[in-house]
């Protein structure tokens, strides 16, 4: 398999893992808050990076200047904390119609700003790729769309703007850590991202206290055990495993193509989508996933080195 191929298995691996982070809240008992769901997650993720990386923790931050620190700190944010906050409320203000259609324009987002990138494949060679996402986006949002009902109410629009919110996050994540990544050459990607967890971690435990502190509902012990199996395997499948295939990823293809995987999480999210509801896709969904891989493959394509003719 070559850089590229192997670079797409791992984009596709990640977003089979990332695709999960939909469902969590319908896991999940009520009465428990996106912060909260946020909160356990992420300090899953940082005890679970702090045991594997603690055997060479001090190696591997001895390699780290105050640049880095820096950026592990808001990467941790913008990228963790940030974003599932912002997408968790957003789902609950707003629907998942609006936020769906939101969050879908992130592929094409990270790659608008990708194709800035000195050397990167144009705009021009991208199109056709960003035209079949962006129909496959449409077509995965179309049905829970079509369900909608009323219009804006201040809390729709409140939905609305942290989904805005979320997809600037994720877009300002996915650029930044792909640019760091290939700024780093003593650190591995398994390694930035378990001290991205440690750090993600450490901002976790300051949210615990307003996060579980100031809320007045009362849990049953079998709801804080589903809630915490929930967190856990979260922390685990999402930011551990989740997270360092996207590093990897991320160090295998240009930043033009990294939004490109971006996608797959969409995939993984309507098929998880279907098995919960217990049903098949429907025409439009359909058409949509195959217009999604289009997708993928063109640009796959478009990043192939041009052929020589002498």
């Amino acid at each position: 398999m070559n850089k590229t191929g192997l670079g797409v298995f791992y984009g596709m691996l990640a977003g089979a893992l990332w695709g999960g982070i939909f469902l969590a809240p319908k896991l999940i008992p009520d009465g428990f808050t996106p912060l909260q769901l946020s909160t356990a997650r992420y300090l899953t993720y940082g005890v679970f990076a702090l045991i594997l990386i603690g055997p060479k923790i001090r190696r591997v931050a001895s390699r780290f200047g105050k640049a880095e620190w820096i950026a592990l700190g808001w990467l941790s944010v913008i990228g963790n904390i940030v974003y599932y906050v912002l997408i968790s409320t957003a789902v609950q203000l707003s629907g998942v119609a609006f936020t769906s259609i939101i969050i879908g324009f992130l592929p094409v987002a990270v790659t608008i700003i990708g194709s800035r990138d000195h050397g990167a494949v144009s705009l021009k060679r991208l199109w056709p790729s960003l035209l079949f996402g962006a129909i496959g986006i449409f077509g995965v949002s179309w049905q829970s769309l079509s369900q909608g009902q009323g219009g804006f109410d201040l809390t729709r629009i409140v939905g609305l703007a942290c989904a805005l919110g979320a997809l600037a996050s994720w877009t300002a994540f996915a650029v930044g850590n792909a640019r760091w990544l290939t700024r780093l050459h003593d650190v591995s990607a398994d390694e930035w991202n378990l001290m991205t967890g440690v750090v993600t971690g450490a901002l976790a435990l300051l949210l615990a206290i307003p996060a579980f502190g100031f809320n007045a509902d009362v849990h049953s012990g079998s709801d804080w055990l589903q809630f915490t199996s929930v967190a856990i395997g979260l922390g685990i499948s999402a930011s551990i495993l989740g997270n360092a295939l996207w590093n990897r990823m991320s160090r295998l293809l240009p930043l033009t193509m990294v939004g490109q995987m971006i996608l797959f999480e969409t995939l993984f999210a309507l098929l998880y989508g279907f098995i919960w509801e217990q049903r098949g896709p429907t025409l439009i969904e359909s058409a949509a996933i195959v217009a999604v891989v289009v997708s993928v493959l063109l640009c796959m394509q478009a990043h192939r080195p041009a052929k020589v003719h002498g």
